[in-house]
């Protein structure tokens, strides 16, 4: 798959969603505490968070689904609130289980759409052809959705999101329970989308699915926003990089960790050295650093194998920023509650 082009600075500049305060109350519950989030037009913004943090009752909002108690949200150029009808012929929603009609055909589920859309019976049906054709679904066009496999039911859905070339397109969690395979077709069709000129606002669980779309992570955790940034920016806030290096001896291993300990190179967790992966490992906090850990042992005779960097995982982000594991249940669970 191709991995859409991700520089901030190029192309386009305004944005596609402005939120500001967003509140949503169930019962004495906060799904949502005063969010606030922008998404540029044209780019992919990944909200990640623990299940009841509140992504879907965001989702929810900015489809017109539910009210908010307090605050704004625009959406290519409406307001969430007082144009609600203009909003949903702009945007598409793609929600976290598929909502085709069992009983239509693949084909005769995306053809109601294009028609409830306005478009002409013509547009409609030729628009329903080519996206069965993008998700692979032409095979199966005139079979009953309720004989669909599970992802086939979910590229059905997200096809049936994309019927009206929506400008802002939310996914949420829109490859929950997929194979890799299907998973991938997903990402692909996304990425065609945004290059097509589409916003996206993705939710997921899923930090390779974020790492691969988003250009942009906003984290929320109990309804409030507690991160923001790109996947490199976050990684960096909460460890920043590791050395790794590997020595041309193994046996060499306690003599370099040794030698960087006794000149203060190490940082504050201090140098590791692992002799099952003949690797030492050294914390990073500056390119200065960097530079004077190679430095040392250039000057100190050690021959070396392998240098590089490593920066967190997303995953390890995840949990550092959130205190949970991803995909971990959550002791709130307002987004059933809410759906």
């Amino acid at each position: 798959m191709t991995r859409i082009d991700k520089n901030p600075s190029g192309g386009r500049t305004g944005n596609a969603v402005e939120v500001r305060g967003l509140v949503k109350h169930y019962g004495t519950t906060k799904a949502l505490d005063g969010v606030d989030l922008e998404v540029r037009e044209g780019t992919v913004l990944g909200v990640l968070g623990p299940n009841g943090a509140g992504k879907t009752t965001l989702v929810r909002i900015l489809s017109t689904l539910v009210q908010p108690d307090a605050g704004t949200a625009v959406v290519a150029g409406y307001d969430v609130l007082r144009q609600p009808r203009q909003l949903r012929r702009t945007i598409g929603l793609t929600g976290q289980y598929a909502s085709v009609d069992e009983k239509l055909s693949g084909r005769e589920n995306l053809y109601m759409i294009g028609r409830l859309l306005d478009l002409s019976r013509k547009d409609a049906r030729s628009r329903a052809d080519e996206l069965l054709e993008r998700f692979s679904l032409t095979e199966a066009a005139k079979k009953p959705a309720m004989q669909y496999s599970g992802g086939m039911r979910r590229r059905l859905d997200l096809a049936a999101s994309m019927i009206g070339r929506p400008s802002v397109l939310y996914l949420d969690e829109p490859t929950t329970g997929l194979d890799p395979r299907t998973r991938n077709e997903v990402w692909d069709e996304v990425q065609r989308m945004v290059a097509e000129g589409a916003t996206v606002l993705l939710t997921t669980q899923y930090m390779e699915e974020a790492e691969q779309l988003a250009n942009e992570l906003t984290v929320i955790d109990r309804g409030r926003v507690i991160a923001r940034g790109g996947v490199d920016e976050l990684k960096a806030k909460i460890g920043g990089r590791t050395l790794q290096i590997r020595p041309s001896d193994p046996a060499q291993l306690p003599a370099m960790a040794q030698a960087i300990t006794d000149s203060g190179l190490d940082g504050l967790a201090g140098a590791q050295a692992v002799p099952d992966e003949a690797m030492l490992y050294v914390p990073i906090l500056s390119d200065q650093q960097l530079t004077a850990v190679v430095a040392l042992l250039g000057e100190r005779g050690f021959a070396i194998a392998h240098i590089g960097t490593h920066l967190p995982s997303l995953d390890e982000v995840f949990l550092a920023i959130t205190g949970q594991k991803t995909g971990s249940e959550s002791d709130i669970a307002l987004e059933e509650a809410a759906a």
